[in-house]
């Protein structure tokens, strides 16, 4: 696909405003077209998604968008559903809702959908997620770990995303529900890659250049294993105390970013 151009990736941290600026919203309809953007929602994560979808189809039309549907792909078969395809083809930005991650990624991972995701991303299309539809964006993503302790040496469960964005690990709600720690064991067990922490009510959205610029109302947190000289990670006594030195930490409020390509920060001016 070398005549094609990557798009842009709206990674939400979940919570986002819903009532008032919709600030993040805002910013999905107009990357995806404005007024003729043609958003398809995918509500497979969520265990409510004729509700979820109805809420998102009715914000995107209240912000102007002139087309908004929202597809409940339910299951594997569905996944490679002809109609389904053609509807994700015919999209600017395609929206996963929250929920849980684990059967967005179990349901569509490898399918004709999966494929058809990533081929609207290399296209110049817009995808965009929420809470979990965050966390799959990356190729390895936490499922399960604990919040509001400090880090462990292997109680993390982790699992393959939908490696829309390589080289990165993903945890949303981050800092509200104190899940520092869970992403720091993350980084401990595969410390080539980036650990990424986004708050609820915030974005990082991701440019064809591969630099992030963070939009919202809380921070991104960029944890940076490449550096640590020393670590305990194992699967012996897992519930014992991570211990982890020389990591690298950027927190980056609005309007700051991040280079994913070389790991160098980008300064608001």
């Amino acid at each position: 696909m070398a005549d094609t151009k990557k798009g842009s990736l709206i990674i939400i941290g979940g919570a986002e405003d819903k009532q008032t600026d919709k600030t993040i919203l805002k910013k999905v309809l107009a990357l995806s077209g404005g007024e003729k953007a043609s958003v398809v929602l995918v509500t497979t994560a969520t265990a409510s998604p004729k509700e979820a979808g109805q809420q998102y189809v009715r914000l995107f039309k209240t912000l102007g968008a002139a087309h908004v549907e929202a597809v409940y792909i339910a299951d594997r078969p569905a996944a490679d559903d002809e109609k389904i395809l053609q509807t994700l083809e015919s999209a600017s930005c395609i929206f996963f809702v929250g929920g849980d991650q684990l059967r967005i990624t179990s349901i569509l991972g490898g399918t004709k959908v999966h494929h058809a995701v990533h081929a609207a991303y290399q296209s110049g299309k817009v995808i965009a997620g929420t809470s979990a539809g965050a966390s799959m964006m990356s190729e390895v993503m936490v499922v399960e770990g604990k919040d509001e302790e400090a880090p462990r040496k292997c109680t993390l469960k982790m699992a393959p995303g939908m490696a829309l964005l390589d080289g990165v690990i993903i945890d949303q709600h981050f800092n509200q529900r104190g899940r520092i720690g869970r992403l720091l064991a993350a980084v401990a067990q595969n410390p080539n890659i980036l650990g990424i922490g986004i708050d609820e009510d915030t974005a990082m959205v991701v440019n064809p250049e591969l630099e992030f610029f963070v939009e919202g109302s809380g921070v991104v947190t960029v944890v940076d294993g490449r550096y640590i000289n020393y670590t305990n990670i194992s699967e012996q006594h897992p519930d014992d105390p991570l211990a982890i030195t020389n990591v690298k930490i950027h927190i980056l409020p609005k309007g700051y970013g991040f280079n994913l390509s070389n790991k160098v920060e980008i300064i608001k001016e």
